[in-house]
């Protein structure tokens, strides 16, 4: 295959999770032919495959051998297994891992690199690809420029970001995704306890999500910890006894914070 092609001989997809999905649909959209949509799960497989017009399969040496490219977008942990498995005859392969290196492909395939975007996908919510930052990787300067080419076509914000960079940006993604939301959880239960509705947080929400996207997260904060109220740290702390873990919580995130906030002013 030429580096330089089109992809006319097709992609093929391993994995049918959230990535997986959006990514599909995106390529789909964007004219690129799916060859193949391969899950553990075969009516995983399925579900994706008639989205897409694709064929599918859940055993990985009936994966065709003749397609342009192959991305992996699957689960950290299975990543290596599919890499030890699979064969190819020419075709470029990718994964779409945050924290995985590009490593995991050398010494076995001659062009591979990483096809990152930077997201949290879900099936059940439509996303505009465009506004999605893709981090691009390859292992020589002619397949880079192709999968740029590619994300281009699906994104407006493509990068090159080698893996290193990539597991750092992975582990900021965590925390203003991850451990965001799982503060929003946290709240939730809070109110539950009183029957109070979650919907009168979500102004509150918007507003700061939009704040940290205006300027600078730690010039926007506020609250009592970054003021070091201690008198207001001590009441919702002692509001927080019957729940000790979201006491932890509360009582270093907030010291976190305030410490952050002296270091800023400085």
């Amino acid at each position: 295959m030429s580096l330089n092609s089109d992809f006319e001989n097709g992609i093929v997809i391993l994995g049918a999770g959230n990535v997986a999905t959006h990514l599909s649909l995106a390529l789909k959209k964007a004219g690129f032919p799916i060859k193949c949509i391969y899950s553990k799960t075969i009516d995983a497989a399925k579900e994706l495959a008639l989205k897409v017009d694709s064929h599918y399969t859940n055993e990985i040496n009936q994966i065709p051998v003749e397609a342009d490219i192959y991305i992996i977008a699957v689960k950290d942990e299975i990543i290596e297994e599919i890499v030890k498995n699979i064969k190819l005859q020419y075709g470029i392969i990718v994964h779409t891992a945050g924290s995985i290196s590009m490593n995991v492909f050398e010494n076995r395939f001659k062009n591979y690199g990483v096809f990152y975007p930077v997201q949290t996908f879900s099936k059940s919510r439509e996303i505009d690809f465009s506004n999605i930052p893709v981090c691009i990787e390859a292992s020589n300067k002619l397949l880079e420029n192709k999968l740029f080419n590619l994300a281009k076509c699906l994104s407006k914000s493509v990068h090159l970001i080698d893996s290193e960079k990539r597991k750092m940006l992975h582990l900021a993604a965590v925390f203003a995704c991850n451990f965001a939301n799982h503060m929003y959880s946290a709240a939730t239960e809070i109110l539950n306890q009183s029957g109070i509705s979650f919907d009168l947080l979500k102004p509150l929400i918007e507003e700061t999500a939009q704040k940290a996207i205006d300027s600078d997260p730690a010039k926007a904060q506020t609250g009592p910890a970054v003021r070091n109220d201690l008198n207001v740290i001590n009441k919702h702390l002692e509001m927080l006894k019957s729940n000790p873990e979201l006491g932890k919580i509360y009582k270093f995130v907030s010291e976190s914070i305030y410490k952050l906030s002296q270091q800023n002013d400085k």
